[in-house]
């Protein structure tokens, strides 16, 4: 930011400067040139840093940043905030050593930002090694929080929208719900884009709704709008380089999730009741986990995929999310209204030696909620033949069908605009084009060996894993890209069971200890989806 810019955007006038000392004033003049400077060392220093009294919290519509280090990360990835010109200052003084100060601003680019601080004047270790005389002290932030302008459309969640988009077809048991539909899916009168604006340009209009589309429009629920997904649903990140990465309200410094991203940002936020998404290798329960929803990846083949942008037609599965148990049923009655057997489930069973692939905090929460379930079980419950290395297998049958089978939906399109995905989802691409016919061939024959094993396994029963290996990364992961990979790699060995073996999985949100969403997932046998949202429920009261 230039000098002149900073100069105009502190105003040195209060409304009321009479209450405040002219220290704190100072402060609070200093703070705002530095924002407009991203002047991050002195904004570090203006937030209080004692780590051994009430942390410091910074909170905006995103959510909260708790702690000195926290917010400094925050800002430093940032690159510096919006221009803006003081409108109004009010301060209100609550004792000798405490201020609270709301602003307003008139934001550069239009709207208003009311921005609210706690002042407290430090006499302790901070005050005397800034140079300040302990009797003295001097003025920190000890809590603030930033109310910005409501953006029309969030792009990084929402490719296009409407009030609604498409209404309900009829009244229904979903009258009422909005529905975040991923841009995989056929919309009638939209194109799909699958993440990618020049795949969009491209694509023609759909004369049509997918079929879970209109499913959900006749059981009464309305189309709030198309929602962002990872390039070609290829990634578990979340992050879309030409849209952004959804925001994560539950984690504010972390991803989202992927790829249904779009539709569990939505849902997480309040924007729609359902996120209609997909899964191939965890990309409902992925997002389900980081972001503290319910979800659900149906058993292949039992919901019609027509309609939908294929990533990998063995392993594509229709899925969803909500915030609560009860709307994840209600949409799965609306989607597969067909009666399921008697005793579609018997029992259940756990698999201790798969414990070792959850980081500590996601394993000491998922461990807590299995020891709970375990001791209410009447019956007893068994525990699964399922190793870290048999899992090492069920994913190299799975790379090789899936590599194969998303060059084959995707590569001629693809070989055509090398230059337009990210380079990631590129890379990705080059690797499946070299995965020959006969590679593919014996992968499906060793696909259906491993499917029968692991459906063998699990027999009638619900297996309970971890749903993902780690708390969702950070948005910046300051160069740590082993430690992000590691966790990757673990998460797509606990989904290969569902993934390899067909069958319908559950994420029931949990809590690590720090109050970061992580899950545990419900994997059940085939056809047996809506039993399994019950006893999930159940396993929750």
């Amino acid at each position: 930011m230039t000098g002149s810019k900073a100069a105009h955007a502190v105003k040195p006038a209060f409304d009321n400067a009479d209450v405040l000392d002219p220290a704190l004033r100072k402060a609070i003049e200093r703070y705002e040139r530095a924002l407009m400077a991203n002047d991050t060392d002195v904004l570090s220093e203006l937030f209080a840093d004692n780590p051994d009294d009430i942390p410091v919290v910074r909170s905006d519509g995103a959510g909260m940043r708790v702690g000195h280090t926290a917010i400094t990360a925050f800002r430093a990835k940032r690159g510096g905030a919006p221009a803006r010109r003081l409108h109004r200052r009010i301060a209100r003084r609550l004792d000798a050593d405490n201020a609270v100060v709301v602003s307003e601003f008139d934001k550069a680019a239009g709207g208003r930002v009311i921005q609210t601080q706690v002042w407290t004047r430090l006499r302790d270790g901070e005050a005397i090694a800034n140079g300040a005389a302990a009797a003295d002290g001097v003025w920190r932030i000890v809590a603030a929080h930033l109310t910005y302008p409501a953006p029309a459309l969030d792009r990084r969640v929402w490719r296009v929208a409407g009030d609604p988009l498409v209404p309900a077809a009829k009244q229904g048991p979903l009258t009422g719900m909005g529905v975040a539909v991923k841009d995989l899916y056929a919309v009638a009168g939209q194109r799909i884009g699958a993440g990618n604006p020049d795949f969009l340009a491209d694509s023609p209009v759909c004369e049509a709704n997918a079929d879970a589309v209109d499913m959900l429009r006749d059981a009464g629920a309305s189309i709030v709008g198309i929602a962002q997904t990872d390039e070609f649903a290829y990634s578990l990140a979340g992050a879309n380089v030409h849209y952004g990465t959804p925001p994560n309200p539950k984690a504010p410094d972390r991803i989202s999730g992927g790829s249904s991203s779009g539709p569990a940002s939505a849902v997480a936020l309040g924007q729609a009741a359902i996120g209609l998404g997909t899964d191939t290798a965890g990309s409902i329960r992925i997002p389900s986990a980081y972001q503290g929803l319910w979800g659900i990846r149906t058993t292949h083949g039992r919901i019609s995929r027509n309609g939908i942008h294929p990533l990998s037609d063995s392993f594509d599965t229709v899925g969803w999310m909500t915030r609560d148990a009860q709307t994840l049923g209600f949409a799965a009655r609306a989607l597969m209204p067909e009666r399921e057997p008697a005793g579609a489930i018997e029992g259940l069973a756990i698999a201790t030696e798969l414990d070792g692939l959850a980081e500590h905090d996601v394993r000491e929460a998922f461990e807590a909620f299995r020891d709970a379930v375990v001791a209410k079980t009447a019956a007893g419950v068994d525990n699964a033949g399922f190793t870290p290395h048999m899992l090492d297998e069920l994913l190299a049958v799975f790379q090789v069908v899936r590599g194969y089978e998303a060059w084959r939906a995707n590569g001629a399109w693809i070989s055509r605009h090398w230059d337009s995905p990210a380079p990631e989802i590129a890379e990705r691409f080059r690797h499946d084009a070299t995965i020959g016919e006969d590679d593919y061939r014996r992968g499906l024959d060793r696909l259906a060996q491993a499917r029968t094993l692991v459906r063998g396994i699990i027999g009638r029963r619900a297996l309970l894993i971890p749903s993902a290996s780690s708390v969702a990364p950070f948005l910046v992961n300051n160069g740590d890209v082993t430690a992000v990979e590691h966790a990757r790699a673990q998460t797509l060995r606990l989904t290969s069971i569902a993934g390899v073996g067909g069958l319908p999985a559950v994420n029931i949100p949990l809590e690590t200890a720090d109050g970061l969403p992580c899950g545990a997932c419900l994997v059940g046998p085939a056809g047996s989806d809506k039993a399994l949202i019950e006893l999930a429920k159940d396993l929750v009261r």
